[in-house]
């Protein structure tokens, strides 16, 4: 259903429309009043009779894509394809389809085409400066929770918006309502329910007081709480266009304003940019109630339906409507915006750039002059995705999908996370390092994830909120070394890892590391470990004639023997670990030797840190 407020036109028919020809007049005539189901049996008619050509087919195509039948679309896009060439915006369309049955690679081909015949199109030239957009969109990190709201019906329901403790959405649930021909559901409604304090939504009514008729829907409402702006029909100020030829009312879906009066809403006015020769909906406010943003295909649009922007002056007049350019709109179409309440955010949804689906979900910074971006899973799916809001004060959006075959709702739950941003850079010259490794620990020093940092020396992680980490960061030629991430609620913290050359290290008898540390009672190399045992290979191969003699010491704890046998295993895996990195077997060597050679010798009088002074790894320079 939301459909309708992305191509905006309603139709009022008379009795005869213009046809293809004699056969297709019938569901032609059906087709253009938009009755797109009738119209989908007529040529299937057509079809059954042998009667259909590549028309029929496209017409099929077009049919089924504006009822999301994905499927059904795409089948018959490709007979059309397969027998005529199409315009380009059919294998736009088709593209579409395909994608929202999961069948990326076959949508890309078609992409190509579409590329190929429109190369000027803003889309074209999205997909040739990122063809392989795709893994990276399936591989963002996830930024919300969502499940789908118990206020469903098993008609469309969509458009959520929450204001103070009131839930607003549009439904087509009132099968008392006559029927839309569009897609045979009945027409739209406004429902208000109560937003509970446990999370629950209940005692969702129809706003009698605003429906009408018509399509009525979505709202969005001021902060304050006292004025609404909501979607409805030209129909409802007796506005349409009259085509005699084809005995037609053409409508459009337009503006209108209502103010609170106690606890109902009155004093319904259309807003004076609305116009029978173009359309204007899905409205969004601003807290301060000073601008509004909607979508619309009034002249000046970059593409079919484009989002723009008003002042509401303090007098309660108009600015003239103001498009917001190629940041946000492309030669596709865009619409549902939402304006976060600090005016700096703007949630829309594109069929125009490189997504999952049909419809996705955008967000963009309107003061930093950011690119957009995709909201990607889960609030993105291969099916449309759309009309995204967010109540800062509650911390809870709200977005509509079909994912599941019907507009339904669904509730968004932020993902509280931090961006970690590390910046590695010479300790000495400043100079930014790209190529260091950089490793992220939790709190039991679990790695969860390796990077590499890029030519700006920067990596960057998304870690979860309120949690201790830390970086353990290595670039050949400089010590190792490692930065705490301290515990933050959301937002950014950057790191500024400052690495020392590791030239500082070797003296004339041994290299000096730091300790190489082991798990109790074992001998294999831990992630720490190999940061310190790289710096001795990197010595070792800047220096092609070095012999090294590694040996390990345990602390007196424990019996002679086991200690020998312990130390002598870890020597042996210090050795092994060094000859996986590529020297030669004959240039290093390892032994044991327990605690025979204790650096403090204080015998059973040892204090905690003489036991650790004890426990050591040394690596004796036995040729330069």
């Amino acid at each position: 259903m939301k459909n309708l407020y992305i191509t905006l036109s309603l139709v009022i028919a008379g009795a005869t429309m213009n046809a293809q020809n004699s056969a297709t007049a019938k569901a032609d005539k059906q087709f253009n009043r938009f009755e797109y189901v009738s119209a989908a049996a007529e040529y299937l008619k057509l079809v059954d009779k042998g009667k259909a050509d590549a028309y029929v087919y496209k017409q099929l195509g077009d049919a089924y894509y504006n009822v999301f039948n994905t499927a059904e679309s795409a089948k018959w896009y490709a007979k059309a394809i397969s027998e005529k060439k199409q315009d380009a915006e059919t294998y736009f369309r088709y593209a579409q389809m395909l994608k929202a049955n999961g069948k990326y690679d076959e949508a890309n081909k078609q992409m190509q085409q579409f590329a190929g015949m429109a190369p000027n199109d803003l889309r074209a030239k999205a997909l040739k400066e990122n063809p392989d957009y795709l893994p990276k969109l399936l591989n963002k990190q996830k930024m919300y929770t969502v499940k789908s709201l118990d206020i469903n019906s098993d008609k469309s329901d969509f458009g959520a918006f929450l204001s103070e403790n009131s839930f607003y959405f549009t439904s087509a649930r009132n099968t008392a309502r006559k029927t839309y021909k569009w897609n045979d559901e009945p027409f739209l409604d406004i429902y208000r329910a109560s937003y509970n304090a446990d999370g629950t939504i209940t005692d969702a009514v129809a706003l009698d007081e605003i429906n009408s008729k018509y399509h009525d829907g979505p709202v969005t409402i001021t902060g304050d709480g006292n004025t609404m702006y909501f979607a409805s029909e030209s129909f409802k100020e007796n506005s349409f266009e009259k085509d005699k030829a084809k005995k037609l009312k053409m409508g459009q879906v337009n503006l209108f304003k209502a103010t609170k009066d106690g606890n109902k809403w009155g004093n319904v006015t259309a807003l004076p940019f609305n116009s029978n020769q173009y359309s204007t909906s899905n409205p969004s406010i601003s807290k301060d109630g000073t601008t509004l943003y909607f979508s619309s295909n009034m002249p000046g649009s970059v593409g079919g339906i484009d989002i723009w922007k008003v002042a509401v002056n303090k007098d309660g007049s108009y600015g003239t409507p103001e498009n917001l350019g190629k940041k946000v709109n492309t030669e596709g179409d865009e619409s549902f915006p939402f304006i976060t309440e600090d005016n700096a955010v703007l949630y829309f949804v594109s069929n125009g750039r490189s997504g999952l689906g049909g419809l996705d979900v955008f967000m963009i910074n309107l003061n930093k002059g950011t690119e957009a971006v995709n909201l990607a899973k889960p609030i993105n799916s291969e099916k449309d995705d759309f009309a995204f809001t967010f109540n800062q004060s509650k911390n809870i959006g709200f977005f509509s999908s079909n994912r599941t075959g019907e507009d339904n709702i669904y509730q968004a739950t932020p993902n509280c996370d931090v961006a970690v941003i590390a910046v590695v850079s010479d300790a000495r010259t400043g100079a930014i390092l790209s190529g260091a490794k950089v490793a992220i620990l939790d709190e039991k020093k679990n790695i969860i994830g390796n990077e590499v940092t890029a030519a700006n020396g920067e990596v960057a992680y998304h870690v979860e909120c309120d949690k201790v980490y830390t970086l353990q960061v290595a670039k050949d030629g400089f010590e190792s070394n490692t930065f705490v991430v301290t515990k933050q609620k959301g937002g950014e913290q950057k790191i500024d890892a400052k690495l020392n050359p590791i030239d500082v290290i070797v003296t004339e008898k041994e290299i000096v590391l730091k300790d190489i540390n082991f798990e109790f009672n074992k001998s294999n190399i831990t992630q720490e470990g190999a940061f310190e045992l790289d710096k001795l290979v990197q010595v070792m191969q800047n220096n092609t004639q070095m012999v090294i003699m590694v040996k390990s010491h345990t602390d007196n704890r424990g019996n002679d023997h086991y200690n020998m046998r312990l130390s002598d295993r870890r020597a042996k895996a210090t050795v092994q670990y060094v000859i996986s990195k590529g020297i030669a077997a004959n240039r290093i060597s390892g032994k044991g030797y327990g605690e025979s050679e204790p650096k403090t010798d204080c015998k059973e009088n040892c204090t905690e840190a003489e036991h650790a002074a004890n426990r050591r790894s040394e690596f004796l320079i036995i040729k330069k």
